[in-house]
């Protein structure tokens, strides 16, 4: 992979990491057309380490909102526990969030299932395709929620088995996180705030598996050439998602999710059409 490859990924990466139409499967569909070689141990690191790139975007749009610890009294007669977890309720949700992903992912990664589905294409196609049928009607299966609903632990660990969904490159996290919050009658904004702090453990979590699998199997990947494009992916991938999320958030919700399901089709059915037709999605040699 050169640095113009990994810039132009890493802009795929920044303006999809948000919006519910699979940035990994973009980014797959990138790097066809590109003539990036698939099944390649670094290539399929830097797909999940510049997506991390994009998650610190988050933190940096949130911060005051991401770095918070409830100060005020806990209930009277509260254990130590549950005055630990007053102070530190917000964490204590990202957890159970993201508990059900670590368990459903290292088992995904361990199996090699994870790697077999990063270098298809095909399964990219149609999920992107079926995932773009149900967004033209999620809108009218949730309601647009209520302000008056507060996310709790039960929501949150149920929104993190909908991010276990995301596993299949073409599902998208974002969709998955956010239908999932939409489900358990947040609002559309709120269920979008949540499946942004939820990304942040979940990506830190991904990349940090996947920087060790890469030093523990073979270090010989770690040149100069290959730091750089990571450093460069990572950072091109954080501008980009900076810019991409605040217009994601006002669009989703003042307008939902048609208009990203039939996008999300109508990619899907062109590439399925090359594929099934014998065409190979490489641009470039």
């Amino acid at each position: 992979m050169d640095i113009l490859q990994a810039i132009i990924i890493a802009i795929v990466e920044g303006l999809t990491e948000f919006l519910p139409v699979s940035s990994t499967g973009h980014m797959i569909i990138a790097q066809n057309l590109l003539g990036v070689a698939q099944g390649d141990a670094f290539v399929h690191a830097f797909t999940f380490i510049i997506q991390f790139g994009a998650i610190l975007s988050v933190v940096v749009l949130y911060w005051k909102r991401f770095f918070r610890l409830d100060h005020t009294p806990a209930p009277d007669g509260a254990s130590p526990w549950q005055q630990f977890k007053h102070k530190w309720y917000f964490y204590w949700l990202l957890l159970l969030g993201v508990l059900p992903a670590v368990i459903i992912g290292l088992a995904a990664k361990k199996s090699g299932l994870l790697d077999w589905l990063l270098d298809s294409v095909l399964v990219v196609a149609i999920m992107l395709v079926v995932g773009g049928v149900f967004m033209l009607f999620c809108d009218r299966i949730f309601n647009k929620g209520s302000e008056a609903v507060e996310l709790n632990e039960r929501k949150a660990f149920k929104i993190g088995l909908f991010q276990c969904i995301s596993v299949i490159p073409g599902v998208s996290r974002s969709m998955a996180t956010i239908v999932g919050g939409m489900s358990q009658n947040l609002t559309r904004r709120k269920a979008a705030e949540f499946s942004f702090f939820l990304a942040v453990p979940t990506m830190a979590g991904a990349t940090l598996l996947d920087l060790v699998d890469l030093f523990k199997d073979n270090a010989e990947w770690a040149t100069t050439h290959n730091i750089l494009v990571l450093v460069i992916g990572c950072v091109v991938a954080f501008i980009v998602a900076l810019l991409a999320m605040k217009w994601f958030v006002n669009f989703l919700t003042k307008y939902g999710f048609k208009a990203f399901g039939w996008y999300r089709i109508v990619v899907g059915v062109i590439i399925l059409v090359l594929l099934l037709s014998g065409h190979s999605l490489q641009m470039v040699d």
